[in-house]
C-alpha cells in the first residue's frame, strides 16, 4: 500500500512540475496559444483549468503525504522495551528443556 501511495505522490509531483511550466507568469502561457477569446473554451477557461489542476495536484500531494505519515509504525518507547527484556524468563545455568 505504501508503494502505491508513494507512486501517487511521485506522479502528482511530476505532473505539478509540468503544469507549472505550462503557465506563464506574465499572462501568456498555454492560454495565449488559443487565439481569439471568442473561441470555444477560450483563454479564461484554459486559465481556470490550469489553476484548478495546480491546486488539485498540490492537494493530492499533501493529503497522500499525511496518509503515508499516519500509516508509519510507531517506535517502541524505551520503557516498553526494558519491560519486555525484564519479563523474559531467566533459565538457571545448566538447565535444559
Amino acid at each position: 500500500m505504501d508503494i502505491i501511495l508513494s507512486t501517487i505522490v511521485l506522479l502528482s509531483s511530476v505532473l505539478l512540475i509540468l503544469v507549472v511550466y505550462v503557465q506563464n507568469p506574465k499572462g501568456g502561457g498555454l492560454s495565449s496559444d488559443f487565439g481569439s477569446p471568442g473561441q470555444l473554451g477560450g483563454v479564461k477557461k484554459t486559465n481556470e483549468f490550469i489553476d484548478r489542476l495546480t491546486w488539485s495536484l498540490a492537494g493530492i500531494i499533501v493529503l497522500v503525504s499525511i496518509v503515508i505519515t499516519v500509516r508509519q509504525p510507531k517506535p517502541q518507547k524505551k520503557e516498553d522495551s526494558q519491560k519486555q527484556q525484564t519479563e523474559q524468563p531467566v533459565q538457571a545455568p545448566g538447565a535444559t528443556k
